[in-house]
């Protein structure tokens, strides 16, 4: 099983408790997990599906390359921690 986390400053704006999920790319991972939890979707994916500008996710430690598709490799037993991406000077 693979465990999903969300970050406390996600969970100040929806409620979204840690998961234990299925899938082999990060897009069957996160849809496990909207299946479930639908209203967490609209904060984590824009209109066409793609992770929002806001987002960034990683998979065991190391942040995913495709944006867009969410084509990424997940592994059996991988931590998928999903984060708001912080900016500033």
């Amino acid at each position: 099983m693979i465990r999903v986390s969300f970050t406390q400053n996600i969970q100040r704006h929806v409620t979204c408790p840690p998961a234990q999920v299925t899938g082999r790319t990060v897009r069957e991972v996160l849809d496990c997990v909207f299946a479930e939890n639908a209203q967490v979707r609209g904060y984590v994916l824009d209109d066409q599906g793609c992770l929002r500008r806001h987002m960034v996710v990683f998979v065991n430690g190391e942040a995913i390359a495709d944006r867009a598709g969410l084509t990424d490799a997940v592994p059996e037993r991988a931590d998928v921690f999903v984060m708001q991406a912080l900016s500033g000077g």
